[in-house]
């Protein structure tokens, strides 16, 4: 795993884009296609801007999974992680094909339609967040690090719920699906390479007990310590806590 840090979001989304953007490249070069996982939520915001704007990348051959989204949410709704894709990476790219997680349809039938899609070549790259009770997608503490299946259902704890109200997806806490759609664990570190984005004072604490606690269920995004192309950008806020020969590691 590397940690890298930034004085600022913009820059770290730039830098974070072109890592991901050479691996895109390499890939369709390489065999002519690339399979990537896409995460969703504010913290994705100048990463997807900053992605989408390089030039050289061909989108027709890049194929996209969808990393969760929640139960029984429409995909006109503001909050919709399809919706989010949609607009953020699916039309500005001209991405053509794509899995996206109907929060409608009947959640097991998702997941084995999907699910059986996923299995059907290794990913090149995926993009992930760590949430601010320490998720990785919506697996939240005690997160499942053993199931072998790719997408699974899970019930969002009380943090993860407020942490979507706080992001202002929903007008209240009441509104939040209690239940989602998620890539598991296991299968997200299936994935060749791992781009962790994780700005913002809010994910402080969550970034302290993932990079310097125990590799643990209750920190759920300590397991990408045990992946072996993992990069984590930070910036100097979620940075914050972390030990000085924590950062001396960083690039």
């Amino acid at each position: 795993m590397v940690i890298r840090t930034f004085t600022d979001k913009r820059t770290l989304a730039s830098t974070a884009a072109e890592q991901a953007a050479n691996t895109l490249r390499q890939a369709i070069q390489q065999r002519g296609t690339a399979r990537i996982i896409a995460a969703t939520g504010a913290a994705q915001f100048e990463f997807l801007e900053a992605l989408t704007a390089l030039p050289n990348i061909d989108w027709s051959k890049v194929e996209m999974f969808h990393l969760d989204e929640y139960v029984g949410i429409s995909e006109s709704h503001p909050a919709s992680f399809c919706r989010f894709l949609r607009e953020r990476l699916i039309n500005k790219t001209g991405i053509t094909k794509y899995h996206l997680l109907n929060g409608e349809d009947n959640p097991a039938e998702v997941i084995r339609l999907v699910g059986q899609e996923l299995r059907d070549a290794p990913i090149d790259i995926a993009f992930v967040g760590i949430g601010e009770n320490g998720h990785l997608a919506f697996n939240d503490p005690p997160a499942d690090f053993n199931t072998e299946f790719p997408y699974l259902v899970v019930t969002l704890d009380e943090a993860c719920r407020r942490q979507q109200m706080g992001e202002g997806w929903f007008a209240a806490f009441k509104d939040v699906p209690e239940h989602a759609i998620s890539m598991s664990i296991k299968q997200i570190l299936k994935s060749a390479e791992i781009i962790a984005i994780v700005p913002d004072a809010r994910k402080a604490n969550a970034v302290k007990a993932c990079l310097e606690g125990e590799i643990n269920p209750m920190a759920p995004a300590s397991i990408l310590r045990t992946h072996g192309n993992t990069t984590i950008y930070l910036d100097q806020h979620s940075s914050a806590l972390l030990k000085p020969e924590t950062l001396s590691a960083a690039p």
